[in-house]
């Protein structure tokens, strides 16, 4: 197939060439009339339209015909959880402590903006490990950041579309699952708000994995527990690394800003 295209478009532009010099070699022969000479270019400058013409038609057909076989492809549906499914509102809850702002800064980077709040969801660890990493940040809140630590479930809220949205994509015959950076301590007192999680037809939580998105063994990890094929699968996080992280790993990607964004980018692939 590929040699068939490429002797074609020898053929093609040999084609073209010898179109384009006949009025050259017409009127470099002095018994060419002005009359045949224009005819000649005409016909020259139409050939090279309908050239054009007829490459754009096959670009834009070759497209259809590629999204078509991209809508056909996608059987799984794969959520990230926080920002996607739940709202995840940090900054609120560490204003209801009432805190002064110096403070509240100091504790906010000692825990949920410190890299041991991400380690964290990989579990590798016992809670009162993580605990203590936090407040070895800022030994001065110690008392205050076990307070704001062990109510941070807190600041997980499911969102209002969340559970019928799972359910639609179920509907429509799509399998769903969870691919999400997540701990121990707080699927453990989140439950109440990840509701959706029922109607899920498998999860990988980083907590569980011992692995962190965006690397690549917890993408891995998702296809080869679940026997996925990562062109029938289409990964939804609001985080634009992670979702590179899983296009390298062949996964139809949608990077999450809004619910009606979404959806669109969604129809986009055939999933309605």
């Amino acid at each position: 197939m590929k040699n068939w295209k490429k002797y074609a478009a020898i053929i093609g532009v040999l084609a073209l060439l010898m179109i384009f010099c006949l009025p050259m070699y017409f009127a470099l022969k002095g018994d060419f009339s002005q009359k045949q000479f224009m005819a000649s270019l005409f016909t020259v400058l139409f050939v090279a339209v309908m050239c054009y013409v007829l490459l754009m038609l096959f670009k834009y057909l070759n497209k259809k015909k590629e999204e078509q076989q991209v809508a056909g492809e996608i059987k799984n549906v794969i959520f990230d959880v926080g920002k996607v499914l739940v709202d995840y509102d940090w900054e609120s809850y560490l204003d209801s402590f009432g805190f002064a702002p110096e403070k509240r800064e100091r504790i906010a980077n000692a825990t949920f903006l410190s890299p041991v709040w991400e380690e964290r969801d990989r579990g590798l660890y016992e809670e009162e490990v993580y605990l203590k990493q936090f407040q070895e940040l800022d030994p001065q809140d110690a008392e205050d950041i076990e307070k704001v630590i062990k109510g941070s479930g807190q600041t997980i809220r499911k969102r209002p579309y969340a559970d019928t949205w799972v359910k639609y994509l179920k509907s429509k015959g799509y399998h769903v699952y969870i691919l999400s950076n997540y701990s121990s301590y707080m699927l453990d007192h989140t439950k109440k708000e990840l509701t959706f999680r029922r109607e899920m037809d498998g999860e990988v939580f980083s907590c569980y994995a011992n692995q962190l998105k965006p690397d690549a063994e917890i993408y891995q990890t998702i296809l080869n527990k679940y026997q996925l094929k990562p062109e029938e699968c289409v990964f939804i996080d609001d985080r634009p690394e992670n979702c590179r992280g899983a296009q390298e790993q062949g996964i139809h990607t949608i990077c999450f800003k809004d619910f009606k964004q979404v959806t669109a980018d969604l129809e986009k692939l055939g999933v309605k």
